[in-house]
């Protein structure tokens, strides 16, 4: 058992976040660990943290656009982050901001970056974060050149809270959802407001109205947002605690977003995958997951009519369950337990 003044500091920006390190989390704990979750505030993550048994601190999210108040919300996270790191003087630092890898360095405390896309599409966090951290967990698929500090392995971060051994599908969960064991489809709007998705476009309202109308024939239409909604969508939104989202994507007939990250929980779930944005042939992970295991479709925005097409292809596949069952199987047999890799990790090589 480890001593229990050991503490580990995870800093959150997103619900993705908390997902990624859940099963890490309990892991630490159980070993006898502390948990400090330092959380900022985006869609539903503070609904997700709500009653851990954890130490949280609440970070409020940053106001404007522009570049300069992108800079301010760092240097005040910077501030933040070194006040706690200096009162709870962790063992290692954990999470997906650049901020992380800069406390690390001037308090000479070990910090590992999570990271799953390829670093020429994430130049400000590769620049500023990966640079400096001690580690940067990353796929084999992910490619963080120039940088040697990965930390690979064969899986996605998806695999950390989805894999079987921790997730398990349970239907009563999406009670509410499931109307006389109707098929049902998820479609998701992704915010893409970070400095990474500037310039890039997604599902708009056009597309989403012809959307609902292809798939409605064949079963009913649920939305979940980070962005609001206009008035005409509003009707077709989940109603569903946050926590319980998988398993409504797990027995979803189809997930349809321009999300990466949900496609990517879709397509590890065995679930039918298509992702409609500009980020479309450019992130390893995906790639891997489109291309080798068949799992999840890409589409660029500057062609609708294939995504339409795209979706009348699955939806015409009469063995469409069975197929990405056989293909998720394949793929759990190539990857590994994220979860436990990354636990190993962090416990042998905090600082001693």
């Amino acid at each position: 058992m480890a001593n229990k003044a050991e503490t580990f500091l995870f800093y959150l920006g997103h619900p993705a976040h908390y997902h990624n390190v859940s099963v890490v989390i309990k892991q630490l704990s159980a070993k006898g660990f502390r948990v400090v979750i330092v959380a900022r505030g985006k869609d539903v993550l503070f609904d997700l943290l709500e009653g851990l048994p954890y130490e949280i601190i609440y970070l409020k999210p940053r106001k404007g656009k522009s570049k300069l108040a992108l800079v301010k919300t760092i240097l005040f996270r910077e501030f933040v982050l070194f006040r706690l790191a200096l009162k709870y003087r962790p063992k290692m630092l954990i999470g997906t901001d650049i901020v992380i890898a800069h406390i690390g360095k001037i308090i000479n405390i070990p910090s590992v970056i999570l990271n799953e896309d390829d670093a020429k599409e994430v130049p400000f966090l590769a620049k500023y974060g990966f640079k400096y951290a001690t580690a940067v967990f990353s796929p084999n698929s992910c490619d963080i050149t120039p940088y040697n500090n990965k930390v690979a392995y064969q899986g996605y971060h998806e695999l950390a809270y989805l894999h079987p051994n921790y997730f398990t599908p349970d239907k009563s969960k999406v009670s509410e959802l499931v109307k006389d064991d109707e098929d049902y489809f998820i479609l998701r709007f992704a915010e893409l407001t970070a400095h990474h998705d500037e310039g890039k476009n997604g599902i708009d309202l056009v597309i989403a109205k012809k959307l609902i109308k292809l798939l409605s024939p064949f079963g009913r239409v649920y939305i979940t947002s980070e962005r609001k909604l206009e008035t005409e969508l509003e009707s077709y939104r989940i109603h569903i605690q946050p926590k319980n989202i998988h398993h409504a994507l797990f027995y979803a007939k189809m997930y349809i977003g321009d999300s990466q990250t949900m496609a990517a929980e879709a397509a590890v779930l065995g679930t039918p995958s298509v992702r409609f944005n500009d980020f479309v042939g450019r992130l390893g992970y995906l790639e891997e997951l489109e291309h080798k295991y068949r799992l999840t479709v890409g589409v660029p925005t500057n062609n609708p009519d294939l995504l339409f097409s795209r979706i009348e292809t699955l939806l015409n596949n009469k063995n469409l369950e069975g197929d990405f069952k056989q293909r998720k199987e394949l793929m759990l047999r190539d990857t590994i337990d994220v979860a436990e890799l990354w636990t190993k990790y962090f416990i042998e090589n905090r600082k001693k």
